[in-house]
């Protein structure tokens, strides 16, 4: 079966974590960061888990999993060491509920790829829940080709193409401008930390396509 690749907005949404290990606690950074409202079930926790419970990102109930638990999550991501409470997770989840079994790739209605993250840049490798070492690979090749200045340099891009777009001039010359800050130099300087010279570049190029836009629009 195919997976519809998405990237999804989980600011608020509540999602239930059932586990509390090494395993659970990773998927739950991850919800964390994204913003979601995790509420965790499991008769223990890592500590890491428990510090966040104890500074109030999240809510945790020390006990077993009951099938109760899942009413009012959006997702479900079920992690625990016992292939038998995980299944009873999926048991008691409705079909319009998002859910992950950790160890039952065929019962999950969304898998959770491996991601390279650089700042707002995202690249999701994903294997279908088939090979997730391959995924562990690739991602690691991924992590040196995408280094650490692509960060910078996707915010540069965001701010640069919020100003074009507010360029009165023709819609091809904004296309024009966007193609052109995609060139190496532009990534090159901020790699070499030259982010003056990059943030000059891009500004003369700004300005110089609106003063040809000017004198053409003049002449008519």
């Amino acid at each position: 079966m195919t997976h519809y690749p998405m990237m999804v907005n989980l600011q608020n949404k509540r999602c239930l974590v059932v586990g509390g290990g090494q395993v659970a606690e990773r998927k739950i950074g991850s919800l964390l960061a994204a913003g979601a409202d995790v509420t965790v079930v499991s008769p223990s926790c890592t500590a890491i888990v428990l510090e966040w419970a104890h500074a109030k990102k999240l809510m945790v109930a020390l006990r077993p999993f009951s099938p109760q638990d899942v009413k009012e999550a959006d997702l479900i991501i079920a992690a625990t060491g016992d292939p038998a409470v995980n299944l009873a997770v999926y048991e008691a989840c409705s079909p319009h509920q998002w859910i992950n079994i950790v160890d039952r790739p065929d019962l999950c209605s969304f898998t959770v790829p491996s991601v390279v993250s650089r700042g707002d840049l995202q690249i999701a490798i994903s294997t279908g829940g088939n090979n997730p070492g391959l995924a562990k690979k690739m991602r690691r090749q991924l992590e040196e080709w995408v280094g650490p200045e692509y960060e910078d340099y996707t915010l540069f891009l965001g701010r640069m193409r919020r100003r074009v777009l507010s360029l009165e001039v023709s819609e091809s010359d904004k296309k024009s401008i966007l193609a052109e800050l995609l060139d190496d130099r532009f990534l090159h300087w901020t790699k070499s930390g030259e982010t003056e010279r990059r943030d000059q570049e891009a500004e003369a190029l700004l300005a110089n396509t609106f003063e040809q836009y000017e004198k053409k629009e003049g002449s008519h």
